[in-house]
Parts: structure tokens; C-alpha cells; sequence
């Protein structure tokens, strides 16, 4: 097991890439432009959706981890209109449908009594801790897509939480992960497990038990490169981010975090330099996937990191939720963008402006619960309790538009993209529908009358969206 320092030497980089500079007054949007010079990697992904592949969507917000679904699924449904097939759901979870050729997988926290309370609740945001001493069976679930049908359902643990988790969250909030030869699920401080396609335990790993903040329980969703799986483990006691041996579970690295508990999940980023494991949290940071080195952090002046950050090509956009309620984590609200071939310290969110590797940075739209999406040369963050959507130009960091979508409520599942729109869903079970670019225009409405917190998934022309009762097949 190799060991590393959280702070390497803050050396220069010796060839950053050139990009152009802006910085926004917190106090007012009047722009302050610096031109180092002019990128010399163009954005050209920004005119279009970046893609995925049409027959799989493998981890948290798709193979690319960025929401954007290659094949279409009907753009129209209800709870009787393209609807394949529903599977009801036997316990609690938020974790995402992940999607591989012909198989869904989800997780599920399944308690002994069969009136246990739903996950969530309508009210959003009731304080308060999960009162329950329940004994629990944490299952990871194999569908077959085309029929819904249960291929199998294995136990990964069964016994009673060893954590208490907010009345909103549930025991299985991590969304797994798979490559087509395994799924990875974890389910926080209950253990991570290794199952091959056909439901077999291959391996299982503890990796402890540390208190989170206020007794909410965890979120963050493992990711996988090559042949090492990846978790962020942000707490009270003991933060770490660890790369497991994805064919053995044992530990290859480990690294030390200064972070309290955080609640996003980690993502690869593969630039034309490098490809880099960025981490969120009051610190956004840059590891070498590798060996856990240290390459770049930025501060991101507290906030909450709940949301995971977006990467489309060479250009990175992270950001924390500003919080004003007299806490520790009290600040943020900054969204930034990133070039590649950052190393040590790329500069703070009062001072950037001068910084090579920040290309822009926006104080009035920091990201919240919903993890941002981009499409048609604009970036689209989603507030968790006012359904406001705030689109901003992905290559300037200007303010495009702020509206609040009519009769929507509360977001906390992540957008998607397709066919150059903008899919959101609600707490409510409805997802409006936006035209992607720099006017606001809501071109449709799905509606299905039911709480969901969970981001779909979209592969081979379905769409799978999970709410607190049954798993939906959308498909023509």
C-alpha cells in the first residue's frame, strides 16, 4: 500500500495553458476581463452535448459522468404513456439505475418491517434523525431491461445501521458502478462489495465506521478506472479517499483529507495533458488516479459540496453551494472553470483572476444538490428548493438567465441532456423540459405523481427513473 502526503510540493507548472480570464464582482455582474491569451485547446465541445455510449450508462450520471444521454428516449410519458414496465421497489434508496447491454442494477436498503417509513418526505428538509433501530438487508438488485423482470437479488450485509442518516436520506444513497465484468456497490459505512453479473460475491471490504455531520448519513457514489475503484470517505473523525484493487478489494493507496463530511461523488477527468480524479469538498482537489498524488487544489471558501463536478473535454467546472445559516461551512457559492495542467495551489475564490489554470470564475451560482449539465454552449445548475435553473455560458461564465420554472418544486436529482434539451425532474415525480441555449423556454412536461430524488439513467432508447415506490422503463 503506497502513502501520500495531502500536500505535495507547490511547485510551478512549467507549461500552462493559455486561456482567457474573467472575474465576477460578487456585488454586482460587471465583468472584469484579464486576457492572458487565447486558449490553445479550443472548446469545441461547448457548441454541441458531449456523448456516451447509446447501450450502457455504467456509473452516476453516465459513463462520462456528465448527464448526457447519446440515444433518445421518448420525449414525452406519464404514468400510463410510454411506460415498458415498473418494478416496485421492497426498501429505501436513492441511488441511481445503473445500465449495462440487457441488465439494470440498483441497491436497496430493505427493513425488516414492512411498514417502514418512506425514504424522504414532502416537507424536504424535516430536521432529524433516522429514530429506527430496524435490522436492515443492503441488496444489490439485476433487472433485465427489456422486461423489468428480477434476474436476481443478492444481500451484500444484513444487520442494523451502524450510522443514523437524515430523515430524507436512506441507506442505500450510493449509486453503484459496473464495467461489465463486476458491480460495485457501496453502501457508506456498511461495506462495499464486489459481485460478478451473475450475483456472486467476489469480494467485500469494511472501511470503517466514522460519525458524519448532524447525523445525516452519506451520498457518495463510487467510481472505477481500470483496475481501480475509487471512494471518497469525508467525515467528522477521519477523512480519506482510498483506490481499491477493482478484481481484489485490497487497498493500493490511501490519502488523508482535511475535509469534514461532504456528500459528493468523485469523477475522472481525462484532459489532452492528463487524466486527473477530482475530489470535491471546501477544497476542491486533483489527484494522480494512479498513486494518489496530489496535483492541484483550489479553495473553494467553505460551502457545501454535495454536487459532482462536471468535465467536458478541457475544461472542468466545479463549485460549492453558499451557505449562510451559522455554520462551520458557512461561504462558497463560486463556480469556476478549469484548464488542465493545474499543480499546487491554483488560486482562491477572492483572488483568481491572474491564475493560468482558472479560466473564469462566477460568485452568483455556485452548485447545489443537482450536479450541472452543459449543452448548447451553456451550463445549467438547478436550485434545490425554488426550482430556479440558472444557465450560464460555459465560456465566458456570464449569466445567460435566472428563472424560476413555473409549478416546479424542489430539485435534488440531476439533469440530463438529450436532443439538445434540458431534462429536469422534481421532487414531485415532474420533469420540465427547457430548450437548451441562451433563452429560457420551457417546450414540455412529463408528469408522474410521486417522490423522486434519484437521477435517471438513459441507455439503448429507455429511460429509467427511480421514485420512493417502483423503478420506471421508459420506452417506445
Amino acid at each position: 500500500m503506497q502513502q501520500h502526503r495531502t500536500f505535495p510540493d507547490k511547485s510551478i507548472a512549467t507549461n500552462p495553458l493559455g486561456n482567457m480570464t474573467l472575474n465576477f464582482s460578487r456585488s454586482n455582474r460587471s465583468q472584469r476581463v484579464h486576457i492572458a491569451f487565447i486558449a490553445a485547446i479550443a472548446l469545441a465541445s461547448l457548441s454541441i452535448c458531449s456523448q456516451t455510449r447509446a447501450d450502457q450508462w455504467s456509473q452516476f450520471r453516465g459513463d462520462q459522468a456528465n448527464g448526457v444521454a447519446e440515444t433518445a428516449h421518448p420525449a414525452n410519458w406519464s404514468e400510463t404513456e410510454n411506460v415498458a414496465w415498473t418494478n416496485p421497489m421492497r426498501g429505501e434508496g436513492w441511488s441511481c439505475p445503473v445500465v449495462w447491454n440487457d441488465r439494470v442494477f440498483l441497491t436497496e436498503a430493505v427493513p425488516s418491517e414492512t411498514n417502514a417509513e418512506s425514504a424522504g418526505d414532502n416537507s424536504n428538509r424535516a430536521q432529524g434523525r433516522d429514530p429506527s433501530q430496524k435490522t436492515y438487508q443492503w441488496q444489490v438488485v439485476c433487472l433485465d431491461s427489456k422486461s423489468g423482470s428480477e434476474l436476481w437479488r443478492q444481500t451484500a450485509r444484513e444487520g442494523r445501521p451502524v450510522m443514523e442518516r437524515h430523515s430524507s436520506n436512506t441507506y442505500a444513497t450510493e449509486t453503484p458502478v459496473t464495467d461489465g465484468k463486476h458491480v460495485y456497490a457501496y453502501f457508506g459505512m456498511m461495506g462495499v462489495y464486489c459481485f460478478d453479473m451473475e450475483g456472486e460475491l467476489v469480494w467485500q471490504r469494511d472501511l470503517g465506521q466514522y460519525k458524519m455531520r448532524a447525523g445525516w448519513g452519506t451520498s457518495s457514489s463510487p467510481v472505477l478506472l481500470n483496475d481501480k475503484l475509487f471512494l471518497q470517505v469525508d467525515n467528522e473523525e477521519q477523512s480519506f479517499l482510498v483506490a481499491l484493487d477493482a478484481a481484489t478489494g485490497e487497498e493500493v493507496w490511501r490519502v488523508a483529507r482535511d475535509e469534514p463530511s461532504q456528500y459528493s461523488s468523485p469523477i475522472v477527468w481525462k484532459n489532452s495533458l492528463r487524466t486527473e480524479l477530482i475530489v470535491g469538498g471546501t477544497n476542491y482537489r486533483s489527484y494522480d488516479p494512479q498513486t494518489g498524488e496530489l496535483l492541484w487544489q483550489l479553495n473553494m471558501q467553505k460551502g457545501r459540496s454535495s454536487a459532482t463536478p462536471l468535465a467536458i473535454g478541457d475544461r472542468l467546472y466545479v463549485g460549492t453551494e453558499y451557505r449562510n445559516r451559522g455554520g462551520s461551512d458557512d461561504g462558497g457559492g463560486f463556480l469556476f472553470a478549469i484548464a488542465p495542467g493545474g499543480q499546487g495551489e491554483i488560486g482562491t475564490s477572492e483572488d483568481s483572476a491572474n491564475d493560468d489554470f482558472i479560466v473564469w470564475k462566477n460568485p452568483e451560482s455556485g452548485i447545489q444538490m443537482a450536479s450541472p449539465v452543459l449543452c448548447k454552449g451553456h451550463l445549467y445548475l438547478l436550485e434545490r428548493r425554488s426550482g430556479v435553473v440558472h444557465c450560464i455560458n460555459a465560456e465566458t461564465g456570464e449569466m445567460a438567465y435566472e428563472k424560476r420554472i413555473p409549478r416546479a418544486r424542489a430539485f435534488w436529482a440531476s439533469p440530463w441532456v438529450m436532443d439538445d434539451q434540458v431534462f429536469c425532474i422534481d421532487t414531485n415525480g415532474t420533469t420540465f423540459i427547457l430548450a437548451g441555449g441562451p433563452e429560457f423556454d420551457v417546450v414540455g412536461k412529463n408528469e408522474i405523481d410521486e417522490l423522486t430524488w434519484s437521477t435517471p439513467a438513459i441507455a439503448d432508447g429507455a429511460l429509467y427513473f427511480r421514485t420512493a415506490s417502483k423503478l420506471y422503463c421508459i420506452r417506445e
